[in-house]
């Protein structure tokens, strides 16, 4: 394990990571030839959609070796679209490579997968990719790195050269220089080693050592602040060039993983000059399974917990499941407990993954990647162990701890706080109510698009309801709802890039033939004023009396952005002393009012349910309470009135200074709030806040005005309450009467 490197490429869309991935293939041994995307012929991006658009857009894992390492890499999607990719792989990952476009910096897309690696404390490198473009600055880069990211940013070596001079790098921990000469060496596998201590005709100019001593001093320096070794070295007054190698790799692992610097490496992947050096620093400095905290899972000790990540439907092996072992052992053909499902499934094969090839294994230990054949139960997020016997173990070993620390609540009528960063405690029926130590899941996104579709023939309809239901299980972030007054299939999903990769799914992979409804915004909704209701429901059902009694109030909370729990309002007279399986029938029941508001049917968010009374009868049966209290929020809703909230998104905009005008002035018709106007290089980038209804169609609008020159990112930033005016439109356009002459 402690040569085993589970890492994550992640960038902005076409900062290079295809490219730095397949070149990493290479120069291991993996494959044989240099894949480009243009061509359509990588390793990673095997997909037809993938090929035929030049873009990731599911991530890819693989196996390969590097001077005595494992490493298990994936390679991630860049767009906005394919967010969910993204944090499923940096879920079960331990360490990532981030890499940056040499001439743009930090762009929009960069901040969001930094944020999500932030959320799982995964020690990182930067990889500053295309340093031969025009504009390529390494100090800009820098400054880019400490304005937006905010962590400190550590140069382990520097460009020599730039822009189409660029030809190598100076290694600053090693005291050396590499040089690729592309006339030798075309696909960069050989090149020249300089050290800086030599005599020989091809040894450093006096001025690239002064460079060298200079940056290695600045490194020293800041690793010292530290590192005790390196600060007695330096106040002994030790030379530069004589503190050694050694010293310096030990000091950058450890700041490294307690995420108090992050290392910088230069390169040009797609020249093929500064791969090897990256992969140099993935062994010395990326953490290994061994030096990671894993949260709950050292309450099953030596026996099998590992966590479902991913899940694809193979035509001739049927589904997959990617998981990732954080104990114990897996064989093939072994029995598992899914502790989510609380069931238990064989496996019919063990599968280490090579991109879109699959070899078959007898057994894979902790700290490894591979792929189950044969559950077809088991979802993303989901946590597997042995049998039920360990999962009891684990449970009875957290339980007990918790006790301990005064943590668990004897009257069990309260839900169990999260104890962890990573992880929560779930409750699984068939553990006696026992609190079970379960990796956490993930945070899927809110899909901000939606659309009808339907199949060309009814007579494909159930084949189109099967293939939905295996692209959702495979995209957590796909949702598939049937509209129970039209009786229409709605998918939303993330952008108007992924439902249409959906549909090139459908049609390709699936062989259906499908039409996809136009698009709509997904709004949300949130309650006005407060409001309390009483519901009582009295019913005769099967010759025993169902009776609930239920008395709550809606709040509006702008810091409760989903509903997870209801909050216990207890008085003396009503002390609410509720089982735990009564409460979870009540929160199911909110739950179910809150998915559809009363102005139109969206999703309410910002909002917080109390309850004050509850009473039921002894036979009252669960689902009965669930109706009860679904009906009783759904009129506290219509009482405190609602209003509509639309998605803003947060976009950077570059366009040249000569379009400048006409850019902001075009996003002003759009009811954009504009923010800060930043100068990089000849280029102008633009920072806005835009409703989502506004940018129907702007990538198009945007090339045509500015006859190409132009491009934008975007991300979800927020939801914002809509005039009334505005409300109207939308309850026009979606009842079928909106007409843009009448606004």
């Amino acid at each position: 394990m402690a040569k085993t490197r589970n890492i994550g490429i992640m960038a902005h869309i076409d900062a290079g990571k295809t490219t730095t991935t397949e070149r990493m293939l290479f120069y291991s041994g993996f494959s044989r030839h240099l894949g480009d995307v243009d061509h359509g012929d990588t390793v990673m991006d095997y997909m037809e959609q993938e090929r035929d658009r030049g873009i990731t857009i599911t991530s890819a894992s693989i196996t390969f070796n590097w001077k005595g390492h494992r490493v298990n890499l994936i390679d991630t999607p860049g767009h906005v679209d394919f967010t969910v990719e993204v944090e499923r792989s940096l879920r079960i990952l331990d360490g990532a490579v981030g890499i940056l476009d040499a001439s743009a910096g930090v762009e929009a897309q960069t901040l969001t997968v930094w944020r999500q690696a932030d959320h799982y404390h995964i020690p990182r490198l930067i990889y500053l990719n295309k340093m031969d473009k025009p504009g390529s600055s390494l100090e800009m880069c820098l400054q880019s790195v400490r304005d937006k990211l905010h962590v400190e940013p550590l140069t382990l070596n520097i460009p020599i050269g730039s822009g189409k001079e660029f030809v190598g790098v100076h290694d600053l921990v090693h005291l050396q220089s590499f040089i690729w000469d592309l006339k030798s060496s075309k696909d960069g596998r050989e090149f020249l080693t300089i050290p800086f201590k030599t005599n020989e005709k091809n040894s450093l100019s006096q001025e690239d050592k002064e460079e060298i001593i200079r940056a290695r001093s600045d490194l020293v320096g800041r690793l010292a602040d530290f590192d005790e070794h390196l600060a007695d070295l330096v106040l002994c007054d030790t030379k530069i060039e004589d503190i050694s190698a050694e010293d310096i790799e030990c000091a950058v692992r450890a700041a490294t993983l307690q995420h108090k610097i992050v290392p910088v490496l230069c390169g040009s992947s797609l020249k093929n000059k500064g791969v090897q050096p990256l992969l140099d620093a993935i062994n010395l400095y990326l953490p290994s399974p061994m030096d990671i905290s894993y949260g709950f899972a050292k309450y099953y000790g030596s026996d099998l917990c590992a966590l479902a990540f991913k899940v694809v439907h193979d035509k001739q092996r049927g589904p997959l499941t990617f998981v990732r072992l954080y104990s114990g052992m897996l064989k093939s053909g072994t029995n598992i407990y899914n502790i989510n499902r609380s069931s238990s499934e064989k496996t019919s094969r063990l599968l280490q993954v090579y991109a879109d090839e699959l070899h078959d294994i007898s057994t894979a230990v902790a700290g490894n990647i591979v792929a189950l054949a044969g559950l077809k139960e088991t979802f993303t997020g989901d946590t597997l162990t042995s049998s039920l016997r360990v999962a009891q173990a684990a449970a009875k070993k957290y339980n007990h701890e918790a006790n301990g620390r005064g943590e668990k609540d004897s009257t069990k009528s309260e839900k169990t706080e999260t104890t962890a960063n990573d992880s929560e405690p779930v409750e699984a029926d068939s553990l006696t109510s026992e609190m079970v130590p379960i990796l956490a899941g993930m945070t899927i996104p809110d899909p901000v698009f939606l659309c009808s579709i339907e199949p060309s023939s009814i007579s494909v309809q159930k084949q189109l309801d099967a293939a939905l239901n295996n692209l959702q299980k495979e995209d957590p972030s796909l949702r598939v709802e049937v509209n129970t007054e039209t009786g229409q299939t709605i998918l939303s999903g993330m952008g108007e890039l992924h439902l249409d990769i959906i549909k090139s799914r459908l049609e390709k992979e699936y062989g259906l033939d499908v039409d996809l409804g136009p698009l709509q915004i997904a709004y949300r909704e949130t309650v006005i004023d407060s409001a309390d209701i009483t519901e009582i429901l009295d019913k005769e059902l099967n010759g025993k009396r169902q009776f609930v009694h239920i008395k709550l109030s809606v709040h509006a909370d702008v810091n409760n952005r989903e509903f997870q729990h209801v909050e216990l309002q207890r008085s003396p007279e009503h002390p609410l002393h509720i089982k735990q399986k009564i409460l979870k029938a009540i929160e199911s029941g909110i739950k179910s009012g809150l998915s559809h508001g009363s102005l139109l049917n969206f999703p309410v968010i910002h909002t917080s349910v109390h309850l004050h009374e509850f009473s039921t009868h002894y036979h009252t049966t669960l689902p009965m309470i669930t109706a009860c209290a679904s009906m009783a929020l759904q009129k506290a809703l219509k009482k405190a009135g609602s209003v509509l909230l639309e998605p803003m998104m947060a976009m950077e905009v570059s366009t040249e200074e000569s379009r400048l005008d006409a850019v902001i002035s075009d996003l002003a018709r759009r009811r954009s709030h504009i923010g800060v106007i930043a100068s990089r290089q000849d280029t102008k980038i633009i920072s806005a806040l835009t409703p989502l209804q506004e940018l129907m169609g702007y990538s198009t609008d945007l090339r045509t005005f500015t006859s190409g020159t132009a491009s934008f990112a975007m991300e979800l930033s927020h939801y914002e309450k809509m005039t009334k005016d505005e409300t109207q439109k939308v309850i026009d356009r979606i009842s079928g009467f909106y007409s843009p002459k009448l606004y």
